[in-house]
């Protein structure tokens, strides 16, 4: 394991700060939470920026549409993009995280020509329709049915927590093809158009407010066989590839926001008086490490992703990713946590950004698979544990 950079790798951190520092004054004023129709072209319009610079799609392998750089590049544009404040990927998260990588590696050539592009380019929107009512992150019980007519799957059944559904174009939608096998099998990885006949968004408020998640409703829905990725029942092993990006590398760029707001946290702690409170201070300090660790911990990841794919585009993160997510999740709580022991009272002014934060902490212990899923995982894949029942 090698965690230090080259000199490639240097200058190309030192290119991308020269692009950010050139380019995002330029940036019109990001639109209000909420407005998700403008929100959509302020997210659409910074990736094709990217795009236009070279750098979307960075460690996608070069014959998906990517630029082939490794992950640690990534990794360099994750954290440079963020200390620059760039703007975040937005409703472009989906496409660009999860189902984008899972399609250029699963994908046949013709899906990854009709998919991947718009994408990069931003100009196509990707949901995530996983999670059910009554399954939650145990996706092994989604119950959501596709049963074959002709060329096509009739697919009824509904989703919930749907992020950006209101606004995307395509859904990467998890169904039971094969009722009668194994909870683990019979469950095939579909692309679905959203503006398909009988597909029925309902918006949902969250606890912080926010309304980017929804509920989808399918009334037999008609999608194309060739709109599978992935053979019929072997959804849930294509699965795992998307929720190996989701948990390995798609909340990077969050860690390093947090360091910042733990900096910041510390700043106004000094000026209102809470840092003379020494138990206040070990909690900062703490948490300071906390996150310093998972800086390291998401770089061995990485290191970890690059050794098991020497050409670097295509590599899929180990379970590592579930030992990261586990205890970010965590730290995120604990980070807003004391943020409300820094602010006081405001805690309470429901239009502090720290209190929104801290608020919509709570799902990160549940987005992307439970605590107890995380737990499971590295239990059985990691420690080599007896499976449970």
């Amino acid at each position: 394991m090698d965690l230090t950079f080259t000199k490639e790798e240097e200058e190309f951190r030192r290119r991308l700060r020269t692009w950010l520092r050139e380019t995002l004054p330029k940036l019109p004023a990001k639109p209000p939470p909420d407005q998700w129709p403008a929100r959509r072209a302020y997210d659409c319009a910074w990736q094709r920026a990217l795009y236009d610079a070279g750098y979307a799609g960075l460690h996608w392998p070069t014959d998906a549409g990517g630029q082939g750089a490794t992950p640690t590049q990534h990794l360099i544009f994750l954290e440079e993009t963020e200390l620059a404040g760039a703007p975040y990927v937005g409703a472009n998260f989906v496409g660009l995280l999860h189902a984008g990588p899972t399609i250029a590696v699963e994908g046949t050539a013709e899906q990854r020509a009709r998919w991947l592009p718009p994408i990069l380019r931003g100009e196509e929107v990707w949901c995530q329709g996983f999670s059910e009512p009554d399954a939650g992150s145990d996706l092994a019980s989604l119950r959501t049915r596709a049963v074959r007519d002709s060329d096509a799957y009739i697919v009824t059944g509904s989703k919930i927590w749907t992020s950006h559904a209101e606004v995307a174009d395509w859904c990467e939608l998890l169904v039971r093809t094969d009722a009668s096998a194994p909870r683990h099998r019979g469950i095939s990885w579909l692309a679905m158009p959203m503006d398909a006949p009988g597909v029925t968004v309902r918006p949902l408020r969250t606890l912080a407010g926010s309304t980017e998640f929804a509920e989808l409703f399918l009334d037999e829905v008609r999608i194309p066989l060739s709109h599978r990725v992935g053979a019929e029942n072997d959804g849930w092993r294509v699965t795992m590839v998307t929720l190996s990006y989701e948990r390995g590398t798609a909340f990077v760029g969050e860690v390093v926001a947090c360091r910042r707001t733990l900096a910041r946290l510390a700043r106004t702690a000094k000026e209102n008086g809470r840092w003379d409170d020494a138990v206040l201070r070990r909690r900062l300090g703490r948490l300071n490490a906390e996150f310093g660790a998972l800086w390291r911990l998401t770089q061995w990841n990485v290191s970890a992703a690059e050794r098991t794919s020497p050409g670097g585009g295509s590599a899929v993160p180990g379970v590592g990713g579930s030992v990261f997510k586990l205890r970010y999740s965590e730290a995120r709580q604990e980070l807003y946590e004391a943020a409300a022991e820094v602010i006081g009272p405001e805690a309470l002014d429901a239009g502090h950004p720290w209190t929104a934060d801290r608020l919509s902490a709570l799902s990160y212990t549940i987005a992307a698979g439970t605590s107890q899923i995380q737990q499971n995982i590295i239990a059985e894949r990691i420690l080599g544990l007896p499976k449970g029942r």
